[in-house]
């Protein structure tokens, strides 16, 4: 059995630790010094856009937390803020889709899905999008693939839940270079907003 409040993953127990200090009330900064965020850095990410729709309301937002997780079946997942506005839906749709961006995406069209909230304005009135095969809003702007998917399960870890979905239908919409956060922090120098993982990284130069 686990000590009380020991994280399962040694690799991140100093990060873990501190938060649990810091719920406690207690700071100890000798258990932090280890990290160097700039390691963090060279995890590789893509770039994409989750979207999904409840009772009519649609949002999509840039997530570069993305990844497949199975081939038989296939199944993918999804990490999202647990603040932002396309959690809450996804949370009660139970149906995501993911849109793979192309390398030559403009800023302003990833400023729209990443920095603007779906709260405030229509962010499918300013796109091309179409419905995948289970009737999922999908972002078909500056696109090289989607995929659609149904939620199976729910992990809530902090400040973020990850969401599995089983792919339901998905489709390549044509050949390119795909977004990845190297080239959209380094090449396009873009940032990250507050509620994505990586923007701790803003800072790194």
């Amino acid at each position: 059995m686990r000590g009380r409040g020991k994280s399962p993953f040694p690799l991140f127990h100093l990060e873990y630790e501190k938060c649990r200090l810091e719920n406690e009330g207690g700071m100890n900064v000798e258990a932090t010094s280890a990290i160097d965020v700039k390691a963090l850095f060279n995890l590789t990410y893509g770039m994409y856009i989750v979207s999904t729709e409840w009772e009519g309301r649609k949002n999509g937002q840039i997530a570069n937390s993305v990844m497949q997780v199975t081939a038989t079946p296939n199944t993918v997942a999804v990490c999202l803020n647990r603040d932002n506005y396309t959690w809450e839906l996804l949370e009660k749709s139970g149906k995501f889709s993911v849109t793979v961006l192309e390398e030559d995406v403009p800023m302003t069209f990833i400023g729209t899905f990443g920095f603007k909230s779906g709260r405030d304005i229509d962010k499918f009135a300013s796109c091309n999008w179409a419905r995948g095969l289970e009737g999922t809003p999908v972002v078909t702007d500056h696109a090289l693939a989607w995929i659609e998917a149904r939620v199976f399960n729910r992990i809530d870890v902090f400040t973020h839940s990850v969401f599995f979905g089983e792919v339901l239908s998905s489709s390549c919409l044509k050949q390119g270079c795909p977004l990845t956060y190297a080239n959209y922090h380094l090449v396009k120098k873009g940032k990250s907003p507050k509620s994505a993982p990586t923007y701790i990284l803003n800072a790194v130069k």
